[in-house]
């Protein structure tokens, strides 16, 4: 991303026409004042001090006074010394010049310098730091407090990028995997955005026959993570300076979107992950995934379950019989390295257990099960119902409440279980079987409790039972 220093921005936008494009102006104020912030000027003992601890060094004055800290340091901006506290001997204290006035903080030190959040390799980058921050804040404390009124994340940048990268991956072939439809619909009166579907067919249930149809909608919030910047960087949401020598702001794991922390709580829940950041496909988040290789599943599901009913729904015990697990981890690694071009034909694995395995590995695998932590125990209590009719509408209603990645995975997931127990004279796997064995693999238990997800098992197996069961009305 380039950056003027000297240009500022108010009120940009951009053409629909692409030839009129003009890049973003970022605004430079900020990062002016970084410039001009004072520079640390460290004030050293002239003794050797036998108490040093030997992280520190000629800063270091031991047990002197704050008068004394107050001469030594003078009237110039940035000096700075360590001293040992009076008043909590042991502990040491950052000195700092600031404003005209000293400033002193409590100072820390467990393998990195720190006073507060950040940690920094030296205590010289540690005051750098702080400088800059107190400049920046005295300066411009009414302008950073503005600053996100004004954002050009609506215009600028990310989310023009982000309707580019759909129209190219919406232009895919029809023989290339099944796409979810993003743009909004504007002859429709609700707005939302679609997925196509095949329509469900009638409920014979005259009490689920009437329930609002599941609203497909594959929004995703970002995975910020505080992130250091090399060289100077402007946020991507209000298109100023992060300021700072670390830790100057976040940036988003899945499509790298680089903003300022407090940015990070106003951008929408847009995030289009990046195909290149998504360093494996086993314990990626669902969403993440799908969202990734805009599809309405996880491409390993599918990939699977295709697989097993080409060759496999006759076979005895599936799901339930075990295939070798170094074959099972063979098949991991391929889906890591290769994704959907990952081969798994009976070519290169004849026992379809292994590919039973692997998707139950997959399942067992995500950092939010299918049936995720925050529902899971309405479906338990659901579970506990004991009547039947009721029971099936605590379900279904748990069910709408499933983020709709989740909700499409598991529907198409109990599709294809519903079809392995109609050779259940071959397989000898009933819905039962089945939901024993998918219980857990589909639900966990937030709580890490033993005794309760023990006692939740039953539960869990009647949940998955019910769900292949009646599929067709659930659904």
């Amino acid at each position: 991303m380039a950056a003027s220093s000297n240009s500022s921005i108010s009120g940009s936008s951009v053409s629909s026409d692409p030839e009129d494009y003009q890049p973003p102006i970022w605004k430079s104020y900020l990062y002016q004042l970084q410039q001009e912030a004072p520079r640390p000027k460290r004030i050293t003992c002239p003794q050797e001090m036998e108490s040093r601890p030997k992280y520190y060094g000629r800063e270091f004055h031991g047990l002197i006074s704050r008068e004394y800290v107050d001469e030594l340091l003078g009237e110039a901006d940035g000096s700075y010394l360590i001293r040992e506290s009076q008043r909590q001997p042991g502990t040491h204290t950052l000195a700092l010049r600031f404003g005209n006035q000293t400033l002193n903080y409590r100072l820390f030190y467990d393998g990195k310098h720190f006073v507060g959040e950040k940690r920094f390799e030296s205590v010289h980058d540690l005051v750098t730091d702080g400088l800059i921050t107190l400049y920046i804040e005295t300066k411009a404390a009414e302008y950073i407090a503005k600053m996100t009124t004004n954002p050009i994340y609506e215009h600028l940048g990310y989310t023009s990028l982000l309707k580019d990268k759909l129209v190219h991956r919406q232009s895919r072939g029809p023989g290339e995997p099944r796409k979810v439809t993003f743009q909004k619909d504007d002859n429709t009166e609700s707005h939302q955005n679609a997925i196509t579907t095949s329509p469900a067919p009638p409920s014979p249930h005259g009490a689920l026959k009437d329930c609002p149809e599941k609203q497909h909608s594959y929004d995703k919030v970002h995975n910020f993570k505080v992130h250091t910047f090399r060289g100077p960087h402007w946020c991507e949401y209000c298109a100023n300076f992060m300021w700072g020598l670390i830790a100057q702001g976040v940036r988003c794991s899945d499509c790298g979107l680089n903003v300022h922390k407090q940015c990070s709580k106003l951008v929408p829940s847009d995030c289009q992950p990046d195909l290149s950041r998504i360093k494996k496909v086993f314990s990626c988040d669902l969403t993440t995934l799908v969202k990734a290789h805009n599809t309405t599943r996880p491409m390993v599901v599918d990939m699977c379950i295709k697989e097993i009913e080409l060759r496999g729904l006759q076979s005895e015990g599936l799901y339930r019989v075990s295939g070798f697990s170094e074959h099972i981890e063979d098949v991991r690694l391929a889906f890591d390295r290769y994704g959907e071009k990952a081969d798994i034909s009976a070519n290169m694995y004849n026992d379809i257990n292994t590919i039973a395995g692997a998707l139950k590995l997959y399942l067992r695998d995500l950092p939010i099960p299918v049936i995720t932590f925050d529902v899971y125990s309405k479906f338990i209590q659901a579970a506990k119902i004991p009547n039947p009719e009721s029971r099936l509408e605590a379900i279904h209603e748990s069910l709408l409440q499933l983020p709709p990645a989740h909700h499409e995975t598991l529907r198409f997931l109990m599709a294809h279980l519903k079809k392995v127990t109609m050779f259940e004279k071959d397989n000898f796997m009933s819905a039962e079987n089945l939901g024993i064995v998918f219980g857990p693999t589909l639900m966990q238990s937030p709580e890490q409790n033993a005794l309760a997800t023990l006692n939740d098992m039953r539960h869990q197996k009647l949940i998955v039972q019910l769900l292949i069961e009646n599929e067709d009305i659930l659904f």
